[in-house]
């Protein structure tokens, strides 16, 4: 198997971690500060890092997640680029992605309740122009994300009986 080049092993850093500092950066990597600041920046010049996040935990989300698969009728040359790219603006799709089997668009979703994202499916999502037919997921515990496990394994004790 091939080496990682800095900027893989770079990238795999700041996806572990996003707020790791230039100067953890340079010295895993055996860089000058200068030289991971400049790899950093040339990745986000180039567009291959778009932004930063943070994961959060599920204790703390007041909102209400779903999964929704949409299939579409593509349209004559741009196929299904054009329609998944306007359901991309609605506020509520957080993450969009074009998918094969039955259906076309993989959408993440959210909503303050089950009835909000309803809602979106309802009068904004099902009503554009080329979307056939859409089955919503909510879901219900997140128990990894984006590589991060959320919650620790709960160690199990047996318990004790007395007579």
């Amino acid at each position: 198997m091939a080496q990682k080049t800095q900027q893989e092993r770079i990238l795999a850093l700041l996806k572990r971690n996003a707020r790791i500092s230039t100067q953890e950066i340079a010295d895993r990597l055996n860089l000058t500060p200068a030289k991971a600041e400049a790899a950093i920046k040339k990745l986000e010049e180039e567009g291959i890092v778009r932004g930063y996040t943070a994961l959060i935990a599920n204790d703390t989300e007041t909102i209400t997640r779903a999964i929704i698969e949409v299939q579409i009728q593509p349209e004559r040359d741009t196929g299904f680029d054009k329609v998944a790219q306007q359901i991309c603006k609605f506020d509520e799709v957080v993450s969009a992605y074009l998918i094969s089997g039955r259906y076309d668009l993989h959408l993440e979703v959210v909503g303050k309740s089950l009835q909000e994202v309803a809602h979106f499916v309802a009068s904004k999502l099902s009503t554009q122009p080329g979307v056939k037919s859409c089955s919503t997921l909510f879901l219900l515990k997140k128990y990894k994300e984006s590589g991060i496990e959320l919650e620790k394994e709960e160690k199990y004790e047996r318990l004790k009986i007395s007579l």
